[in-house]
C-alpha cells in the first residue's frame, strides 16, 4: 500500500499544517505514517476521497468524528475514529483525484 507522504507529499504537508492550526497535534503526528488502503469508488468526478484504514461495513460507530479542515481550495474532511485517522475526504481537487486513481486503480 502506498504511503500518503510518498504519493501526495504536498497534500500530506498541507494536512499537517491545517491540523496544527486547529490544535489537532495528535492527528497531525499520524500523517507521516498513513497509507492509502483504497479510494472512494462513488464515481463522482469531484471526489478524491481515500481510506487510510479498511472501509467499515456500515457506519464508523459512536467514536467517530469529522475534522473539517480549511484548505485554500476544495474540501478536506478527516474521518476520525477513537482519535485515529480512518479516511480523508477530498473534494474538488482534480490533481489529487488523478493521482489517487493512478495509484489505486
Amino acid at each position: 500500500m502506498p504511503r500518503l507522504i510518498d504519493t501526495l507529499p504536498s497534500l500530506a504537508k498541507e494536512i499537517v499544517e491545517l491540523l496544527s492550526k486547529q490544535n489537532e497535534h495528535e492527528l497531525a503526528a499520524q500523517v507521516a505514517e498513513l497509507t492509502i488502503v483504497d479510494r472512494c469508488r462513488c464515481g463522482d468526478d469531484f471526489c478524491a476521497t481515500f481510506y487510510t484504514q479498511p472501509k467499515p461495513h456500515g457506519s464508523y460507530g459512536p467514536n467517530h468524528r469529522n475534522v473539517d479542515l480549511e484548505p485554500e481550495s476544495g474540501y478536506l474532511i478527516l474521518d476520525v475514529v477513537s482519535e485515529r485517522i480512518m479516511a480523508i475526504e477530498v473534494l474538488y481537487r482534480d490533481e489529487i483525484r488523478q493521482t489517487i486513481q493512478a495509484s489505486i486503480p
